[in-house]
């Protein structure tokens, strides 16, 4: 079932945003969040959990977003400060810079799970939101896609992983990679099996 988008805000439905983040669950690169404010007169159809959508079908969902929503930002936390801070806390900073990247003043946030981001507004979290409220759907869209990218580029840098294929998750092929290599500068060292590999090599210099 697909929740309301507005609401009881919908007289006021410009100042109600979506919000979700993207790459909790990688060994490498940082996480990335989007905020969206879809406009209620635009109706982007087909915006769905990103995880269900094909590359090619987010890429061009996103564009769609970016051109059609009301307005939208993506923030991020790089892999520094998913080390100091743990994955959560860097997700929920993420989300706290995609919503400053907003120029509309939030009444309410809409946040995909059940974990609450510091903002200046109100905040309702929704667990599974990413799949059933249009708005967290078109940020996971907008998240995935600019993690997506980010990743690619950083795989011209550390061509020995393979980042662009499996994007830092812990594929057969990232882990055989890891073993062989060793981390570099982009693995989140306060991973296990990061810091397992560290600790294998004895490695001093990160890649």
């Amino acid at each position: 079932m697909t929740l309301d988008l507005f609401g009881p805000f919908r007289d006021d439905a410009a100042r109600v945003a979506g919000v979700d983040e993207a790459g909790r669950g990688p060994l490498a690169g940082p996480v990335l969040a989007a905020a969206v404010i879809l406009d209620p007169s635009r109706q982007i159809r087909g915006l769905a959990d990103s995880k269900r959508l094909s590359p090619k079908r987010r890429d061009t969902l996103a564009e769609r977003i970016r051109d059609e929503a009301l307005d939208w930002g993506v923030g991020r936390a790089e892999v520094e400060e998913i080390d100091r801070l743990n994955i959560l806390q860097a997700a929920l900073l993420a989300m706290r810079r995609a919503v400053s990247r907003l120029s509309t003043p939030l009444d309410v946030a809409l946040v995909d799970g059940n974990a609450r981001p510091l903002l200046p507004c109100s905040v309702v979290t929704i667990i599974g939101g990413d799949a059933t409220v249009p708005a967290i759907s078109a940020a996971s869209i907008l998240a995935k896609v600019a993690r997506d990218a980010d990743m690619v580029s950083l795989a011209a840098v550390h061509p020995e992983y393979g980042f662009e294929r499996h994007k830092g998750y812990a594929t057969a092929e990232h882990l055989k990679a890891l073993h062989r290599y060793g981390p570099s500068r982009i693995h989140r060292r306060s991973f296990a099996p990061v810091s397992a590999a560290y600790a294998a090599r004895g490695q001093v210099e990160l890649l």
